[in-house]
C-alpha cells in the first residue's frame, strides 16, 4: 500500500473477544521470553504437526509484541514505513485536520517539507514529531484551562 488512504481503506474484520484474549497472551509470551534471554526464534506449530524453528531478530519480536498488545486492545493499527512520505492531503487526514491547515503549517516553518516538482511532500518522521508537538501543546493548553478553573474556584 503506497498511501495511507490506501491503507485507511483495507481494515481488517473486528477480532472476536477470543482473539483479543489469544493476542494478548501472545504479547505477554513474547514479551516475557525477551526480557529474560537475548533469543530471538519462535517455534510454530503447522496444521500438519510440523514444528519448526524461525529465527526473528530480537527487535522484530518486540514490534510484533507490540502488534498483538494493540490487537488485544482493539485499537486500530497502521504500518508505514519510516521513509515513507506524504502529500499535503495524507498528512491532513494523518493529523485529522484540513488541507489548508496543513499548508498554513508547512507555509510558517513548523511542519518541515521538501518539494517535488510543484508538490510538497512530509516525511513521515517529520509528521510523527509534529503530532506530538501538536499533542503535547492540547495538553499544556488543558492543564492551562484546569488551572485557571481551579484558581477560580471552578472545580467540580
Amino acid at each position: 500500500m503506497r498511501t495511507l488512504e490506501k491503507a485507511r481503506q483495507v481494515l481488517p474484520p473486528p477480532l472476536s473477544r477470543q482473539d483479543m484474549e489469544m493476542a494478548r497472551v501472545a504479547q505477554r509470551c513474547i514479551m516475557e521470553a525477551l526480557d529474560l534471554s537475548r533469543a530471538a526464534a519462535i517455534t510454530l506449530t503447522t496444521d500438519s504437526g510440523e514444528h519448526p524453528t524461525v529465527d526473528v531478530p530480537p527487535a522484530a519480536l518486540k514490534l510484533i509484541g507490540q502488534l498483538l498488545g494493540a490487537l488485544s486492545e482493539g485499537r486500530p493499527i497502521t504500518i508505514v514505513p519510516s521513509n515513507q512520505e506524504f502529500s499535503t492531503v495524507e498528512a491532513a487526514h494523518f493529523l485529522n485536520v484540513s488541507r489548508p491547515f496543513v499548508i498554513k503549517e508547512i507555509e510558517s516553518g513548523r511542519l518541515p517539507h521538501r518539494m517535488v516538482g510543484t508538490h510538497r511532500r512530509v516525511a513521515f518522521e517529520d509528521l510523527i514529531a509534529y503530532a506530538r508537538k501538536m499533542r503535547e501543546r492540547q495538553e499544556a493548553a488543558l492543564e492551562r484551562l484546569a488551572e485557571n478553573s481551579r484558581e477560580l474556584g471552578l472545580d467540580y
